[in-house]
């Protein structure tokens, strides 16, 4: 192993598409908009010239492979690298990677970790898997242009990879921010009824501390990291994951948890942030008392129900009349006057209506959000999202002080209904007494929590 074959087998770990020739692979670079020619021809040219220069070299030294390249106007770059392929399957099957269709889904790179003993090789290993999936598009960022971040995008279900590559990084002093993990409790934390959940995994690096500790070998790449950085005010350090402070907030429980593309250790597990993966997951980085702490209170931090879901008048009723709990329900109409739900928010924004006792009941916020989505103007909605839900209703109260909404309240606190204009959302209640009594820990393994289903039983007991 030296530091050029460190590099190439980052760059078709990340990016390599192997199919049925035998003298030919592809390496997929899925830039997007940052790479596309319509966006920046300037840039296209310097990407071109990053892959026939330096990637087109390092293939004929090593592998005695041609390089070629295919662009889309979408920015998708493609390498074709042609020529008798031989050795660079024995390389990957040497480290244990088949050489089938995207690598990065199924690739595991312990074997090749292995043999990266010094933090140079390390290093020019990650700048492969930088320039084919790190992302540094603006957009990367958390929360404000403040805080400019590198993101490693995985397809897939390769739960291990991404574990293996947050190691490596750690044992750089190259800490990372957040795991986006390809799974429900992350990507649709607040709909059990949202089937797209399957975005894929997103290893997130604050650019000053890759910066420092990581390396790009596109020029391109390293040139759009110092422009990004240069939108910071400061510069910033990440903090270790076992000492970081941790924001916990409800998530509801969704059917995707039980997938079977999911691993064995992660499947049938209700997670409840994005550390609580790594204790499951047994990594040495890991904050487990303060995962294992949350585990006292963990009815506040889980929902049976949706916590919010909007939809079309339609298919709320069909949710409603194939759910036997739902259906079941008695409900009682209220006609409730938006400008009085404007008053009570203000009031108290973390109040909870409906309920039976003092910690029971619907939240406000997301009564708020429900009625800003039925209420407004097509104009008004990005998608099913409101434009400001707060100000939709404001607005729509101000014009029409007798303007009311539709609510139905159920007799149990199942979901909460609100309907009206040809929409309708459901809204779960926060019940923590009853919802813990849903939760277990899994014999196999003391940080995975599972969670059956919810009853009638469960909740008339609780009246």
């Amino acid at each position: 192993m030296d530091t050029d074959k460190a590099y190439l087998l980052g760059l078709i770990i990340g990016g390599g598409v192997f199919g049925n020739a035998e003298d030919v692979f592809n390496i997929r670079l899925p830039y997007k908009k940052w790479g596309s020619y319509l966006e920046n021809p300037q840039r296209a040219g310097e990407i071109a010239g990053d892959i026939l220069r330096k990637v087109g070299q390092m293939f004929r030294a090593i592998y005695g492979l041609s390089v070629q390249y295919e662009t889309t106007p979408g920015g998708t770059w493609t390498i074709l690298c042609e020529g008798d392929t031989t050795t660079v399957k024995n390389d990957l099957m040497h480290y244990g990677i088949a050489c089938e269709g995207e690598l990065r889904g199924t690739a595991d790179i312990s074997q090749v970790v292995l043999e990266l003993v010094d933090d140079n090789l390390k290093r020019r290993f990650i700048a492969g898997l930088a320039d084919t999936i790190g992302s540094m598009a603006k957009s990367q960022r958390r929360f404000t242009d403040e805080h400019q971040i590198i993101s490693f995008e995985i397809k897939g279900y390769n739960f291990k990879f991404v574990c293996e590559l947050c190691r490596l990084l750690y044992s750089i002093n190259c800490i990372p921010d957040q795991v986006n993990w390809n799974h429900p409790n992350i990507h649709c934390t607040s709909d059990s009824y949202y089937a797209q959940w399957n975005k894929g995994f997103k290893l997130r690096i604050l650019l000053d501390q890759y910066a420092q500790f990581g390396a790009f070998a596109f020029r391109t790449k390293a040139e759009t990291s110092n422009e990004n950085r240069r939108l910071q005010r400061e510069i910033h350090a990440a903090e270790r994951c076992e000492t970081r402070d941790m924001h916990f907030t409800p998530s509801t429980v969704h059917p995707a948890e039980n997938d079977p593309r999911l691993p064995a250790v992660i499947r049938g597990g209700h997670f409840i942030h994005f550390r609580h993966f790594c204790t499951v997951m047994g990594c040495e980085h890991a904050p487990y008392c303060k995962i294992r702490e949350q585990f006292e209170h963990i009815g506040e931090l889980i929902n049976p129900f949706p916590i919010l879901h909007k939809d079309s008048y339609t298919q709320i009723e069909n949710i409603i009349q194939a759910d036997p709990l739902l259906f079941s329900r008695d409900y009682t109409t209220l006609n409730i006057n938006a400008r009085t739900l404007i008053e009570q928010y203000n009031e108290d924004k973390t109040a909870l209506l409906y309920g039976t006792s003092a910690n029971t009941g619907y939240p406000i916020a997301e009564i708020l959000q429900a009625v800003a989505y039925v209420i407004a103007n097509d104009d008004e909605l990005s998608g099913k999202r409101p434009k400001g839900y707060f100000q939709i209703v404001e607005r729509h109260s101000n014009d029409d002080a007798c303007l009311t909404v539709e609510i139905r309240k159920p007799d149990l606190l199942t979901p909460l209904v609100i309907v009206g204009n040809g929409r309708g959302a459901l809204i779960g209640a926060r019940n923590p007494e009853v919802y813990k009594k849903l939760v277990t820990v899994s014999p196999d393994n003391e940080y995975k929590l599972l969670v059956r289903e919810i009853t009638e039983e469960d909740l008339s007991n609780a009246r």
